[in-house]
Order: structure tokens, then C-alpha cells, then sequence
């Protein structure tokens, strides 16, 4: 096989039940979910109440955010999700049950109005999310991926770039400098290009092996994807990051699909992405993976395996010897078999350092952690020869968001992701600064939190902060 492309779009906080379970009938070939999946509510009262996995067969304007409000995702909450209410995060190697994510989701902060104890159970139909669950069906699906670690966004988005999350199980407290080898790196090690492209802040940029690129290998997604793409300018690796603020200016909404943001918006950006490559003229060299960092307390039926702890470092505790939920991973490519169901060739699921493999076997760079090393690659599963071009187009049937929509997010406060990227902005350099430098003051001084009040107030910090790290102002 000729692939010379690697394509990764990295969504936020959907389980593979929510996004892709009911994609095929469940059956030993495809581990999907039949309704009979069930958690019970333990009521302070000593009653219980059941919630099947359900679908709203009525997509509404509230479907598409469900749930909302946002469930808990923080180590203890995972915990209490896998294990149920017995989940304490203490045991290395527990038994996990998948019968605590009503209960979890019933104990997070009061909310008005209360919050609905089958939100979490919920999942959407192939028709209510037409653009991944076309492209799974016209290429393939892993129905064995897990996130790589029962951890929130930045752990696991750690994971795929560097093979380890430090040690760290949450978002926050931050612990910059972030000084683990990337993949990015690694790349460049062999002479193989990559470019980061995002849409407001990298999530990415925590990485402080990556601010000497600022001016080469970070990219606005609107202004350049698509013209990269068709002109034949893609680099060997692209990772592509959403939207996580709103643009009231612009009138962009988050299309991270983190919840409750509206799903809808995060299938338009999918196919942007599968039309711009299915578009270009390497095509015929690409590969396309989407997926989503963890799975948000989103529910999902299929216990996390043992996974390869990824090295010593501890600071919170915990050895990685787990992997976290499923998420939805789909496989594009015209070396993927219309119709595949993409499985590993042993007991070692696909997780976000499987990206890292793949990208190791095409290009021939060393392992970054024992987790990547032990990683199952991609490309056994692939054909020798594209023979599946796939549709010439998708179409994203959301429409642009109304002002109203834009405003009622913005006037929001900023959920805990948007509240640790608010906070990366702050630790950025300045293009043209010494980076060596910055890294040192960053070693002696605790990262603060900005501490906005709403969600357009922490865009436009971090917009500001951006400028002056790419050199825009």
C-alpha cells in the first residue's frame, strides 16, 4: 500500500454507544447495543430506578444536544461510572460493571432545571447522525477502540501526541511546562512533515516541544485545510482540532461535539474534512481517522481492558493499566473495505496511541512509551491496493447556526475544557521569544486560572493570546 497522508480529526466527549451503537444490528461481529443495556438510579431514598440505552426517535433541537447538562468527567467521576457506586478509583485492576453512569450523572452539581437520569443513557440512530455513520458504513468502524486512559480531554489527547499522560488524570490543575517527546517530533526526526490544524486554540500547544513550530506547523483549519488538501499540500500527518468557543463576531458555534454542544455541528466538520480530501489529489495516498478523545460520562456497555502502563510516572496516583470507554473511531480510506468492522489482531484494543503505531510503521521512528510500543497499528487491517474511492461528496445537513443560538452558548459559563484551554493561553509564548526561557519561568510559578464569567468572555482572551503566540498582532 502507497499511503502517504495520515489525517486524525479528534472530536470531544461521545461514547461509542451514544454516536455509532446502533450503526449494524449487535451481533458477536459488531458490539453495538439492542436497548436491553440498563443502569439503575440508587435514589438518597433506598429505591432504584432502571434506564435503558434509548433513542429519541424525534430528532429535536434538544436531541442534538443531549446530554445536557454536561456530565461529570473527572477521574472520580469515571470511576464511579465503570464501577458503579462502589468506585472509589483506588483499585488498580477492578472488575467493571458499566452501571454507575445514571448514578454519576445524578450527583453532579444541581443544575435548573434538574437534570433528566437517561440523558447519559442516550444515543443517536444512523439517520440523526448521517455524516460519521455514512462515511463508517461506506468505509469501516473499530468497534474495539477505547480512549487510552479513564481520564478527561487533555490526557488523552496527551496520549495521541506523546504515548503518556504524565502521570495526570485531569484537565486541571495544570501542570505547565509540558515537556514529554511528541509524535511531532518524532516526525521530524525522519524528515516527515505535520501540521496541527485548529479552528480558536490547539489543545495541542500545552506541549512545549511543539512552541519552536509556531510560524510552520500550526494552521487556522478554515483558512488552510482545504486548500492544502487541493493542492496537493498535505503533510505526511495532519491533526486537526475543532472549534471549543463561539465566535459572536463570525457567528461560529463550538463544533467539538463536546456536550451538550450541538452534534450536528461537529457532523458539518467531519465532512468538510472527508470532502476536501475525497476532493484532492492524494486521495488514492490517505488515511482518515476520526474519533473522539473520551467519552464525556456518555454512556457506553463495554468494560475498559488492561493496558500497558505507559511508564512510572504517578503524580495522581494512578499506573495507566487500563484503558478508559470506547469511543467512536471511523476508518476512511480508499484502502478500507466498504462495510468493515475494524478489528485488532489481538486482545489489545485500538486507542489513541494506535495512531502513534500506525504512523510509526509507516515512517519508521521509535516508540515514544511502552503504551505506543505494545499499540496495535492500523495498516493490517487495510487493504494492498485503493479500491474503494467512497462517495465524491458529503452532505452536512445542519444548517448555519442563528445569531440567538451563537449568543445563548456565548452568555454561557465556560465548561471545565474551555476553563483549562483559557488557561493554556495564558502560558503561551510570544512568537519570537525564547522559548528555552519561557519554559523556565513556567517551571518556577503555578499556573493561574483566568477565571472568565462567560464563554465569549474566555474566546476572546484566548483570541488574543493566539495572535501574539502565531505572530498576528
Amino acid at each position: 500500500m502507497d499511503i502517504r497522508h495520515v489525517v486524525v480529526l479528534m472530536l470531544e466527549n461521545r461514547s461509542f454507544d451514544c454516536m455509532l451503537g446502533r450503526l449494524y444490528p449487535k451481533s458477536a461481529a459488531f458490539d453495538g447495543i439492542n436497548g436491553s443495556e440498563i443502569n439503575v438510579w440508587h435514589k438518597s431514598d433506598g429505591t432504584g430506578q432502571e434506564f435503558q440505552a434509548w433513542t429519541d426517535q424525534a430528532l429535536t433541537a434538544r436531541t442534538v444536544l443531549i446530554p445536557d447538562p454536561d456530565p461529570g468527567e473527572l477521574f472520580t467521576d469515571i470511576q464511579m461510572q465503570l464501577r458503579g457506586l462502589a468506585g472509589d478509583g483506588k483499585t488498580l485492576n477492578p472488575s467493571f460493571t458499566m452501571g454507575g453512569f445514571v448514578d454519576n450523572y445524578m450527583r453532579q452539581p444541581a443544575t435548573t432545571p434538574a437534570p433528566d437520569p437517561r440523558a447519559v443513557m442516550h444515543c443517536f440512530t444512523p439517520d440523526q447522525v448521517p455524516v460519521i455513520s455514512q462515511l463508517a458504513l461506506a468505509f469501516g468502524v473499530s468497534d474495539r477502540w477505547h480512549a487510552s486512559a479513564p481520564c478527561q480531554t487533555w490526557p488523552n489527547r496527551f496520549f495521541a501526541h506523546t504515548g503518556t499522560a504524565a502521570g495526570y488524570v485531569n484537565n486541571s490543575p495544570t501542570h505547565f511546562p509540558y515537556r514529554m517527546p511528541t509524535v511531532f517530533n518524532r516526525l521530524s526526526s525522519v524528515r516527515q512533515s505535520w501540521q496541527v490544524y485548529f479552528h480558536d486554540i490547539p489543545q495541542s500547544a500545552t506541549l512545549a516541544e511543539l512552541w519552536g513550530h509556531t510560524l510552520t506547523n500550526f494552521s487556522h483549519f478554515e483558512h488552510d485545510f482545504a486548500h492544502d488538501a487541493a493542492n496537493g499540500k498535505l503533510p505526511a500527518y495532519s491533526f486537526i482540532e475543532p472549534r471549543y468557543f463561539t465566535d459572536t463576531v463570525l457567528n461560529k458555534i463550538p463544533n467539538d461535539s463536546h456536550p451538550p454542544h450541538n452534534v450536528a455541528y461537529g457532523e458539518q466538520l467531519i465532512a468538510e474534512v472527508y470532502n476536501a480530501l475525497r476532493a484532492g489529489p492524494g486521495w488514492n495516498q490517505t488515511l482518515l481517522m476520526i474519533t473522539c478523545d473520551e467519552h464525556g460520562g456518555c454512556y457506553d456497555h463495554v468494560p475498559p481492558p488492561p493496558a500497558t502502563p505507559p511508564d512510572a510516572l504517578r503524580p495522581d496516583g494512578f499506573d495507566f493499566s487500563y484503558f478508559g470507554v470506547r469511543v467512536p473511531a471511523v476508518i476512511v480510506s480508499p484502502y478500507v473495505k466498504a462495510g468493515s468492522v475494524i478489528r485488532p489482531p489481538g486482545e489489545t484494543p485500538f486507542d489513541h496511541t494506535s495512531i502513534i503505531a500506525t504512523l510509526r510503521t509507516l515512517f519508521n521512528f521509535a516508540p515514544l512509551t511502552q503504551r505506543d510500543a505494545a499499540a496495535p497499528d492500523l495498516l493490517e487491517s487495510l487493504q494492498q491496493e485503493p479500491l474503494n474511492d467512497g462517495p465524491a461528496s458529503i452532505t452536512a445537513p445542519a444548517p448555519p447556526p442563528a445569531p440567538t443560538e451563537v449568543a445563548g452558548v456565548a452568555a454561557k459559563p465556560p465548561n471545565d475544557l474551555q476553563a483549562s484551554l483559557s488557561t493554556l493561553a495564558l502560558q503561551l509564548p510570544t512568537v519570537g521569544a525564547d522559548v528555552g526561557a519561557h519554559i523556565q519561568r513556567l517551571i518556577n510559578v503555578v499556573d493561574v486560572a483566568p477565571g472568565h464569567a462567560t464563554v465569549d468572555e474566555a474566546a476572546a482572551a484566548v483570541s488574543g493570546h493566539m495572535q501574539a503566540f502565531l505572530g498576528q498582532r
